[in-house]
C-alpha cells in the first residue's frame, strides 16, 4: 500500500504524467500556457540528460545491496529528473495563479515527488537535492527572461525562428556528445549490472538516444509554436463535442508520426531526433491546423498587442 502511494507520487514527476496533461491542455483548454510549460520542460529534459552524462553517477540500489530498487532503470542517477521536473512543472503552474493558497499544495507535491525517489531507491538524497536546485534555477531564470526573450523571438522572421529552433537543440546535443564521448567504451561494473538486472532492467552501451530524443522534441516544439504563432494560433474554446473531437484527430496524427519509432529498435540518433521532432511539430502546429480546417476550432483575429502579451482572442 505504501509503495503504491510512492509510485503514484513518482508518477506525478514523470513524462508519462506531464506529456498527456500538457497535450490535452494545449489542444483543448489553454494552448499558450501549455506551450510555455512545454518549452520549459523540454529544455529541462535536454539539460537533465546532458548532466546525467556529465556526472554518470550510479543510483543507490546499484551500489548498496540493502537498498531495493522500486523501478528498473539503467540511466544514471545524477541529478534526479523527477525532482527537477516536479519543481519546474508544479512551480511554473503555481507561479501562474494569484491564489497563493495553492502554492503550499504545489510545494507539498514537489516534496513528495522527491521523497518518493529516495523511498524507491532510485535516487540518493543528494541527487534529489541537485534536481530541485537545477529545477528551481531553471524555473526562476525562465520566468525572468521570458518577458524579454519571447517578444524578441516573435519579432524575428519565421525562417529565422525555424533555424534557431534547429540550431539551439543541436548545440545542446553537441554538448551531450562531448559529455558522452569519454564514456563511449564505458563498461558496467558487475555489481551495478547485476542490480539493474535483478530489478528487471537491462544494461547496454551508454548512448545518446535519450539526448537525441529530448533535443528533437525541443526542436519540433519550438519550430511548431513559431509556425503556429505566425499563422495566428487557434481558439481552444468551442462546444464540448468539438473539444473532445480534437483528441482522436490529434492522437491519430501522432500515431502516424510515432509509427517509425514503434516499428524499429536500436540506437539510431537521427531517427530518435527526427521522430520526436515530427511528433512535437505535429502536436504544436499540425494538429491545431487540422482542428481549424475540420471546424473543430477557430482561428482568432490577428494580434492587436505587442508579441508575447496576453490578449483576448476574438473569433473571426
Amino acid at each position: 500500500m505504501l509503495t503504491g502511494f510512492w509510485l503514484f507520487m513518482s508518477f506525478l514527476g514523470s513524462a508519462g504524467f506531464y506529456v498527456p496533461l500538457l497535450v490535452v491542455l494545449f489542444w483543448c483548454a489553454a494552448p499558450r500556457l501549455a506551450a510555455r510549460a512545454s518549452v520549459l520542460l523540454l529544455f529541462g529534459a535536454m539539460l537533465n540528460t546532458l548532466l546525467k552524462l556529465v556526472f554518470h553517477e550510479p543510483r543507490p540500489y546499484w551500489t548498496d545491496p540493502s537498498v531495493k530498487g522500486g523501478q528498473s532503470l539503467s540511466s544514471f542517477g545524477m541529478p534526479s529528473g523527477h525532482a527537477q521536473n516536479g519543481i519546474v512543472a508544479w512551480g511554473f503552474f503555481a507561479a501562474q495563479t494569484k491564489r497563493r493558497l495553492l502554492w503550499p499544495g504545489a510545494a507539498v507535491i514537489i516534496a513528495l515527488i522527491g521523497v518518493s525517489r529516495v523511498y524507491l531507491g532510485v535516487h540518493s538524497i543528494g541527487q534529489v537535492l541537485a534536481g530541485w536546485g537545477i529545477g528551481l534555477t531553471l524555473l526562476v531564470a525562465a520566468l525572468a527572461v521570458e518577458p524579454v526573450l519571447v517578444p524578441w523571438w516573435t519579432r524575428r522572421h519565421l525562417a529565422v525562428q525555424v533555424v534557431l529552433s534547429l540550431v539551439i537543440p543541436l548545440l545542446l546535443l553537441a554538448a551531450a556528445w562531448g559529455a558522452w564521448h569519454p564514456l563511449r567504451d564505458w563498461q558496467w561494473p558487475d555489481a551495478w549490472a547485476q542490480a539493474v538486472q535483478a530489478a528487471g532492467g537491462e544494461t547496454g552501451p551508454i548512448t545518446l538516444v535519450d539526448s537525441a530524443s529530448a533535443s528533437g522534441g525541443l526542436c519540433g516544439g519550438l519550430a511548431g509554436l513559431s509556425v503556429l504563432a505566425a499563422r495566428g494560433w487557434f481558439d481552444p474554446g468551442g462546444r464540448a463535442w468539438q473539444r473532445l473531437a480534437r483528441l482522436p484527430v490529434g492522437l491519430a496524427g501522432a500515431a502516424v508520426f510515432g509509427l517509425p519509432h514503434l516499428l524499429t529498435t536500436g540506437t539510431n540518433l537521427v531517427q530518435a531526433f527526427t521522430v520526436q521532432a515530427a511528433l512535437a511539430l505535429w502536436i504544436t502546429a499540425g494538429a491545431p491546423e487540422a482542428f481549424v480546417r475540420l471546424r473543430l476550432a477557430s482561428r482568432p483575429t490577428p494580434a492587436v498587442t505587442r508579441p508575447g502579451e496576453e490578449r483576448a482572442e476574438l473569433r473571426q
